[in-house]
């Protein structure tokens, strides 16, 4: 049976056919979604809960040990992390590979709803949850920045506006906001004042507490009219809040403003965002993961007009730390590397064939094969990114071979005086089987790839399968339009005047021959030797691969880096802002360095934050503008920010595989392990000047943050019952005087 007879009968369904393979894969390659690797995103969900004040004691062992408890239940959950700090409480889950990310999340909503019970009253709202990696890179950054507006101002429109209309993109998995909070009626309270009065903290708290109330009031039907009653029972700014009687005192009132400073500012002032150089607030965007990062961004980006139009204009909104910028650059250069491959390919083909007629077949069918290949990966789900362009660079050369097979044998039968429809015919049904299992061992080869599990596995199998595909195309091709095209364009040799191009390479072919003939006789005479040379070559093989580094994956050299700030654990917000400028300074003036933006403090949280971290988030000028990569820009950095004392940065290239859920200021972690709070403070400090010894680390640290300044109060029990004073009123006042307290709608603090 000759399986292409009937195409080379039939040249006009056959061409139809072909050029239908071609539009197919034309149109899929435009619809194909972009991105740098495979889907390998390890579907993750952080669950965030906040109690302000609350110590990381308290929220380890009343908000994340109830969580984790329940959590732990989900199936398949092969990781879970806990990370609790002052006011708040992230667990992150990380799910198999094959678990839906949907379906995990509402296991999770499942798990939160039944472990309300355990958690504490003062927790005012439920834990949430995002379907993002809280460890992973942002993709996008937008910086606010205005003229005219404060940063309160900004953060304003930046959360009752751009939040939710960002939140609701398809594909954005969290929106963060940093570098201000909410406006706020600051009260500051004299204590001099307080005490010549007789008036408590908890006094002012009630009053405040009380000038708010925002409930219904009704309405008066009067005849045939109704009136609304309306009342202003909510006070927004700092001059309604001045006239407020806090007490009486010798029949005379007391008024806030005699006993405190009110202004109008924010909720937590302990913030700061730059952009570069300039105050800014931080709407910082991350994926969800699994969703494609191109797509992503081309929606946030489109949807930026909008959103400035639907802020003040003296905001001024700038995009900024894209992070498909490199990978859009690095698609394009695979991209062009494929055209190249196929270019080589056709001219290697046409100086061996000599023959531009001839060299027409397999330069038709390479193409055709890819293209078809682009179909067929549309349909399988997967992306153009740089391991399926790989793949289709490395099955250029397999491709041509089953076209350059049967070329071969019907050019054979034609030379030897045979028709040429006859010659394509023959050719075709004698190499066909010759061409089918060329194919199959090629799939063979790839086989364990296919089958590979885990995170390795998942990065390859859109490479295999994407290599697999061609190959079958290519076969389909090789049987179908090939020797269609080898009965209309072979045509017998004739003696022609040849070109000066023509001698020339025909001299260097039969030149190549003759020492390929010469050095195959002195192999086959001398068996021994050849046996030798092999063996030595496996040994030094052997040998080398034992010498040559290892490691999972290749360092990335995105043009991004993030860095997180590390100061002294009892430094002042008002020392670390100075620090943050410095370090943000310093960076911004590299020759290499195109934008820079990053905050420091609460991040916005009602609850206030760590005062001695920092965040910073910088994008490289494009490869051909820069003289050093990304490492060397990171250690010429070091160097000179290691004149900043009291602090420090830690940079990292930004990669595009990232494993884990937890947050680090370095690509590699480890995790210790131990059974109560004292082993691994104990323990910890160790471990970390043990691995600064090491010469192949550098910049070691730990995020184990025990060595701040505290003051410990020791309350008389007895003392504080005789005198009618409850462990709760001396909690609460305490919290009044030092903690930013939200009385009412806005923040009270006290200043000594």
């Amino acid at each position: 049976m000759n399986f292409s007879r009937i195409f080379i009968e039939r040249p006009v369904a056959t061409t139809l056919l072909t050029l239908g393979l071609a539009i197919a894969g034309i149109v899929a390659f435009f619809l194909l979604p972009v991105a740098p690797l495979p889907n390998i995103d390890l579907p993750t969900i952080s669950v965030t809960a906040t109690m302000p004040g609350a110590s990381p004691e308290t929220m380890s062992t009343s908000v994340a040990t109830p969580l984790e408890r329940h959590l732990g239940t989900i199936a398949d959950v092969t990781e879970m992390t806990s990370e609790s700090s002052v006011g708040s409480t992230r667990v992150t889950l990380q799910f198999g590979l094959d678990r839906d990310i949907d379906g995990a999340a509402r296991d999770v909503q499942a798990a939160i709803n039944a472990a309300r019970v355990d958690l504490p009253a003062a927790l005012r709202s439920n834990p949430t949850y995002r379907k993002v990696n809280s460890a992973d890179a942002p993709t996008l950054i937008l910086a606010l920045t205005s003229d005219t507006l404060t940063t309160g101002q900004i953060y304003d429109s930046a959360s009752t506006i751009l939040q939710q209309k960002l939140s609701q993109i398809s594909g954005v998995g969290d929106v963060q906001i940093g570098g201000s909070s909410l406006p706020a009626v600051r009260v500051e309270l004299n204590p001099r004042a307080l005490f010549k009065y007789g008036i408590g903290l908890e006094d002012v708290r009630a009053a405040l507490s009380a000038a708010n109330a925002n409930s219904p009031k009704g309405a008066i039907d009067d005849g045939p009219r109704r009136y609304q009653i309306y009342v202003n029972d909510t006070a927004t700014t700092a001059d309604a809040y001045k006239s407020l009687i806090v007490a009486y005192r010798n029949d005379a009132p007391v008024r806030l403003s005699d006993v405190a400073s009110v202004s109008d500012s924010v909720e937590n002032v302990r913030n700061l965002g730059l952009a570069d150089g300039k105050p800014a607030v931080l709407v910082i965007l991350y994926r969800q993961p699994g969703a494609n990062i191109i797509d992503v961004v081309d929606r946030i980006r489109a949807l930026v007009p909008q959103l400035q139009a639907s802020i003040s204009p003296a905001i001024k909104i700038t995009p900024t730390n894209d992070r498909t910028t490199t990978i859009r650059a690095s698609i394009r250069d695979v991209e062009q590397t494929l055209i190249i491959a196929i270019a080589l390919v056709v001219m290697v083909v046409f100086l061996f064939l000599r023959n531009a007629r001839t060299a027409l077949v397999p330069s038709v069918a390479v193409p055709l094969s890819l293209l078809g290949t682009f179909g067929l990966m549309y349909l399988f789900g997967f992306t153009i990114d740089n391991f399926s362009l790989m793949s289709l660079t490395v099955a250029t050369g397999f491709v041509v071979d089953d076209a350059i097979v049967v070329l071969e044998n019907v050019t054979r039968h034609v030379e030897a005086g045979m028709p040429r429809m006859q010659a394509a015919l023959q050719g075709a049904r004698e190499v066909g089987f010759t061409v089918l299992s060329m194919s199959l061992s090629l799939i063979a080869v790839f086989t364990p790839i296919l089958f590979m599990g885990g995170l390795v596995g998942r990065l390859f199998h859109e490479f295999a399968y994407t290599l697999s595909i061609a190959v079958l195309v290519s076969l389909g091709v090789s049987l179908t339009t090939t020797p269609m095209m080898c009965a209309y364009l072979v045509r017998e040799p004739r003696h022609e005047r040849k070109s000066g191009l023509m001698r020339a390479s025909e001299s260097v072919f039969d030149a190549a021959h003759r020492l390929y003939d010469k050095t195959l006789r002195w192999s086959l005479d001398n068996p021994l030797t050849i046996m030798f040379v092999l063996l030595v070559t496996i040994v030094v093989n052997v040998i080398l691969f034992s010498m040559v580094p290892k490691g999972f994956f290749p360092q990335q050299d995105t043009g991004r880096l993030v860095g997180g700030i590390r100061a002294d654990q009892s430094i002042s917000f008002q020392a670390m802002s100075g620090k943050f400028r410095q370090f943000m300074d310093t960076v911004r003036k590299d020759p290499d360095v195109q934008d820079v933006v990053g905050f420091t403090g609460g991040g916005g949280g009602r609850g206030g934050g760590a005062t001695n971290s920092g965040f910073m988030f910088v994008a490289l000028k494009p490869l051909s503008e820069r003289s050093s990569t990304s490492d060397q820009v990171i250690h010429r950095l070091t160097q000179k920010l290691s004149n900043i004392s009291g602090a420090r940065l830690f940079l990292q290239a930004v990669q595009d595989i990232r494993a884990g859920g937890r947050q680090s200021n370095a690509q590699y972690q480890y995790t210790i392990q131990a059974d109560t709070l004292d082993e691994l403070r104990q323990w910890v400090p160790k471990i970390t000047d043990a691995l600064q010894d090491v010469p192949e680390l550098d910049q070691v640290n730990s995020d184990q943050q025990d060595k701040g300044l505290e003051v410990e109060l020791s309350v008389d029990r007895q003392t504080a019952a005789r005198l009618g004073v409850s462990l709760a009123q001396i909690d609460n006042t305490l919290y009044d005087a030092f903690g930013q307290r939200r009385s009412t709608t806005r923040s009270i603090n006290i200043t000594w």
